[in-house]
């Protein structure tokens, strides 16, 4: 939430809650109100103020004299430090702006730049459903030139939300004032036009964070900033639209040669999503890739003229994200194709993948995973192709694995036995932390097995597990939760 620091004038309407309508007195047959003529109100008695005397006035004032000698006399740098803790918390705005107004100590402290090194900035200056005056648009500006000129010199990390107009002039009120502005993050705004892009790649040469998810903005305006600026990028988030192929041609090209996160998102409730890839241009294009997340899109493989078949890979890549709500027809030899020259992947979410088989994960060079989150979130397991094979990859990762998501998978009871027994007795069994077995055929066997010898095991989901007894099929948070599980169990 933004404060505006305009003082309000009479002629500025502000918002008030409608009063509730009034009850009637209820009336009787006879017409008389149930309220009965003979009661009648009772003067109050007022009473008799206290005297003072002369050692009460002298106590509060004081109480006053030291109370006020407090608020003065506390070092600004220890007020600077307090502030740092709720900044951290609430962030700077609006609670810099308000505590600003309390003195001018707490107005010297406020003003310190080491405050406002990030900053998010929401819209909040119309009753819903009101168009904006003229008079509210100049104050919004009047804010901004503000806020920009007296306290953003130092500012790294800025955030604009829900804003729908005057984005252009942030932006480059921004741009203008914050030479060390490292990241932006524009989440669900409306406007920013090419000219910003640009003002923002000319002035802000230490940019390395651009989040637009949920944004509508210029996309010729991004390609030509990420296209003479994009050296200086290193992650990037955007929401997948009719026109994000080109964003991914611009990567594809190398404009982004030092691109370490690239995450493309969409509504969960936006249905069936596809995004066309050529993965090995993409490999060429941005070798130093580490985290690659599609959120609820699923790729679907495409050449491109003059691209080898096979390169080098993400030899860097670290965590590979490929979630989504519905069914994905993902297959291992696309899976393959990503994470061929991936030796170093710690982060592998395959949620929905029901192509995917436990032949093709373990076939995979990644040696070190940690997290594994193959879990299906559809209706129907008609179409999953791997039905067996799970305590192969217990047992390939069974030193590593911290955390592991098989929710829904049609795994045997045998093979998920096998399983927790490759995972208990394996030598990172000790770091085990997050278990979601949500309607698979995990037996009370197999379970106590693995959770007697899982001490660090905080979360364990078992619900719609039907091999369990009644009243263990629940989400067990916590160590203490999880050890009444286990007594039961015994």
């Amino acid at each position: 939430m933004l404060l505006i620091i305009s003082n309000i004038n009479s002629s500025d309407s502000i918002w008030k809650p409608k009063r509730k309508g009034c009850k009637k007195k209820k009336v009787n047959a006879k017409g008389k109100s149930k309220t009965s003529a003979n009661k009648t109100k009772k003067a109050p008695v007022k009473a008799k103020p206290p005297k003072v005397t002369d050692k009460n006035v002298d106590l509060e004032s004081v109480n006053a004299d030291s109370f006020d000698c407090w608020g003065q006399s506390l070092p600004i740098e220890v007020l600077v430090k307090i502030f740092q803790f709720a900044v951290l918390q609430d962030g700077a705005v609006p609670f810099l702006c308000r505590v600003g107004r309390v003195c001018r100590l707490w107005n010297g402290a406020a003003s310190s730049p080491v405050l406002w090194r990030s900053v998010s900035v929401g819209y909040c200056w119309i009753e819903p459903g009101k168009s904006q005056l003229p008079g509210t648009e100049q104050k919004i500006r009047n804010t901004i030139d503000w806020l920009a000129e007296n306290r953003l010199s130092q500012l790294r990390e800025f955030s604009l939300c829900h804003w729908k107009k005057h984005v252009d002039y942030v932006i480059q009120n921004v741009s203008q004032s914050c030479t060390n502005l490292h990241s932006l993050k524009l989440s669900y705004c409306t406007g920013m036009t090419e000219t910003a892009f640009q003002n923002l790649g000319a002035q802000c040469r230490l940019l390395e964070n651009i989040n637009l998810q949920h944004s509508e903005f210029n996309v010729d305006g991004l390609v030509s900033f990420l296209e003479a600026y994009g050296n200086q990028i290193k992650k990037i988030y955007f929401t997948h639209s009719t026109k994000s192929d080109r964003l991914l041609s611009a990567l594809s090209k190398g404009c982004c040669p030092e691109l370490m996160l690239l995450e493309i998102n969409t509504k969960l409730d936006g249905g069936y999503c596809q995004l066309a890839i050529c993965i090995q241009a993409l490999q060429i294009g941005c070798p130093k890739l580490q985290t690659f997340r599609l959120m609820n899109v699923t790729p679907v493989p495409k050449m491109i003229r003059n691209t080898p078949s096979s390169t080098s890979g993400f030899p860097m890549l670290e965590e590979l994200c490929i979630a989504t709500s519905s069914h994905s027809f993902m297959t291992d030899g696309d899976l393959n194709n990503v994470l061929h020259g991936s030796p170093h992947l710690r982060v592998l979410d395959l949620r929905g993948g029901s192509r995917i088989t436990a032949t093709g994960l373990y076939a995979l060079p990644c040696e070190r995973l940690e997290c594994l989150y193959w879990g299906l979130y559809f209706n129907s397991n008609t179409m999953v192709a791997s039905k067996k094979g799970i305590h192969m990859l217990a047992h390939k990762w069974s030193s590593t694995l911290r955390e592991l998501d098989l929710a829904n998978q049609p795994f045997s009871e045998e093979d998920i036995e096998i399983a927790m027994g490759h995972l208990a007795h394996g030598a990172g069994v000790e770091f085990f932390r997050s278990l979601n077995l949500s309607g698979t055929k995990i037996t009370s066997s197999a379970l106590r097995l693995l959770i007697s010898q899982s001490p660090a095991l905080k979360y364990l989901n078992l619900s719609s597990c039907r091999y369990l007894p009644r009243g263990l099929k629940r989400v067990y948070h916590g160590r203490e939760d999880i050890q009444l599980l286990l007594d039961k169990l015994d």
